[in-house]
């Protein structure tokens, strides 16, 4: 069925281009995350701006839905919608609270710095070609100066080209869409004269490809046809550059990385806070690392950057504000930086582990044993799509999944679903606790068989008791009598056992009721909320009374308990 062309960039315009864009991405996913070779060569571009614009185009949807409900309840008809200030601002929004990465990252303020000329005319009035210009214009200046350190030959020079472009449009909407496409697919293939890294590898930006697509669906939304279609597909791959034919000069997607290797690990989070200490924050930060990109306004930010020290970058965060839905990956083997490195190949991994972990500290832990973490904040547990997303990222064959908790079971159960549909070979191991985990990691072999693995993991797990102890936010009846709100808790397998007002004498209870039972080695867990003496009390505790027990400490950060206590 032809697109029916809009005239004016209206609300259902908004609508109608975030299902197309959505579908674009969709189609060239695979192709985008396949010349994904800067900063990082992790291949997820394609699948982070999908994303991210799917975030957008539910947030638009959730808008015209709850227009139609108002609309019937009030008139009995579905008449009436969202304004285009509405719709833009639901874009915008959406897409950043669920971008997804640098690439991602970078889209949804492009997408932000539109709505805010969209929504800065009078409310009921649509947008013509002049408004779109201004758009485009606000678009790629405000991502622009979201990244720390921009680069060209990047998604910054795509986004620039085609605002240039449509400066020099005509009036109508539909021409400056054209003219926005034109210019950023000349702009597009320009990309490797720009950026060596891509030179060498045979590709465009990964970014700048996304971004053509997502202005293909703008043409398409505002004229009701494809885009240039008689001009044949949008360059991706070109032909490779000798070593002495390479442009010269340093590269970046769209941040200046610097030579070598590069971080280890990269870190997202939304962050609730005031301009002053974002303007901070971002000092630190890129004092941290590289590849920084903060987006967002008004009180809510999407903060993205790499570092070596994951940790460090989430407590900037908790200085500035409230961080929340944080993500930290792991650079594994092959994904490293890639300033001047040839396009390593993206040969998927025999086996990986994928683990939800509730502190920054246990995400630094379990990476460095080479797992990938899904940090789960308190009362913000990760949907299955976020699962999902966390095996492709493994990019392994076989996947051993650890929810590391009892109320995550039938999320990481879809998820593995998901994932086997999608052709990969994923065990769920049913953790209870992040200590468990931990006694599954340890016995970890991924040279053996994959169901002798498993199998040892999951002993391991499950002969390992664990505990945790936490502070009462509410009056409440327990398994240990009425707590409450302030009282400390000790839990033993997920039931209260002790109820206190002293944090070690609480762990220290809870402790000698799992030692009763037998056990050689205790694992603590540090919160960072526990005081200080807690762990050099409980270590002493069991290296007097307990003879031929092993301690070993964590550190696990803002993990919602005080403590976790593994016993094994």
């Amino acid at each position: 069925m032809a697109q029916v062309p809009q005239r004016f960039f209206d609300a259902l315009a908004v609508r109608t281009w975030c299902g197309l864009a959505l579908r674009a991405l969709g189609g060239a996913r695979e192709e985008i995350d396949a010349i994904n070779v800067y900063p990082v060569a992790d291949g997820d571009t394609g699948t982070n701006m999908y994303l991210t614009v799917e975030s957008a185009a539910a947030a638009v949807e959730a808008v015209f839905a709850a227009h139609a409900m108002g609309a019937d309840a009030d008139t009995g008809d579905g008449a009436g919608g969202p304004t285009t200030a509405e719709a833009a601002e639901a874009m915008a929004h959406g897409a950043l609270i669920g971008a997804r990465g640098n690439s991602g990252t970078i889209l949804a303020q492009l997408l932000r710095g539109m709505a805010q000329v969209l929504t800065a005319g009078p409310e009921s009035a649509p947008a013509g070609g002049p408004e779109l210009r201004r758009a485009l214009r606000r678009a790629a200046d405000s991502a622009r100066q979201a990244v720390a350190h921009p680069v060209e030959g990047t998604v910054l020079t795509v986004a620039s080209a085609a605002a240039d472009a449509a400066d020099a449009a005509g009036d109508g909407c539909g021409e400056v869409a054209r003219a926005a496409y034109a210019g950023a697919r000349e702009a597009l293939a320009g990309t490797p004269e720009r950026l060596p890294v891509l030179a060498r590898a045979g590709v465009v930006d990964a970014g700048g490809r996304g971004l053509v697509a997502v202005l293909g669906a703008l043409v398409q939304t505002l004229t009701g046809e494809p885009p240039d279609p008689g001009r044949g597909p949008v360059p991706a791959f070109v032909a490779p550059a000798r070593a002495a034919d390479a442009p010269p000069g340093a590269g970046g997607c769209a941040c200046d990385d610097g030579a070598g290797a590069g971080p280890a690990f990269e870190v997202t989070y939304l962050l609730e806070a005031g301009d002053e200490a974002v303007a901070r924050l971002r000092g630190r930060l890129d004092a941290l690392g590289d590849s920084l990109v903060v987006v967002g306004g008004d009180g809510l930010w999407n903060v993205h950057v790499h570092v070596d020290d994951a940790g460090a970058a989430v407590e900037a965060g908790v200085e500035a504000g409230r961080p929340h839905r944080i993500r930290i990956t792991h650079f594994g083997a092959g994904q490293g930086h890639a300033a001047g490195t040839e396009r390593p190949a993206r040969e998927r991994a025999q086996r990986a582990v994928v683990a939800v972990v509730p502190g920054e500290g246990l995400a630094g832990l379990y990476m460095g044993a080479g797992a990938t973490a899904v940090l789960a904040r308190p009362g913000e547990p990760p949907a299955s799509g976020e699962l999902v997303q966390a095996v492709r990222l493994a990019h392994a064959r076989e996947v051993v999944l650890l929810p590391n908790d009892d109320e995550l079971r039938h999320t990481a159960a879809a998820a593995a679903e998901q994932a086997r549909a999608e052709g990969v070979r994923v065990a769920l191991i049913p953790t209870r606790s992040a200590v468990q985990g931990i006694a599954a990691l340890a016995v970890h072999e991924p040279e053996r068989r994959f169901d002798e693995d498993v199998v040892a993991m999951t002993s391991a797990a499950g002969a390992t008791r664990h505990a945790e102890v936490t502070v009462a936010e509410h009056r409440s009846w327990t398994s240990a009598g009425i707590c409450q709100a302030g009282d400390v808790l000790g839990l033993v397998d997920g039931d209260v056992a002790v109820i206190g007002t002293d944090v070690a004498q609480v762990a220290a209870t809870v402790l000698d009721r799992m030692l009763a039972a037998g056990g050689e080695l205790v694992t603590l867990v540090l919160g960072a909320g526990a005081p200080p003496t807690v762990a050099p009390y409980l270590e002493a505790r069991v290296r007097d009374s307990y003879l031929a027990v092993d301690t070993v400490t964590y550190q696990g950060g803002h993990q919602g308990s005080l403590l976790l206590i593994g016993v094994e």
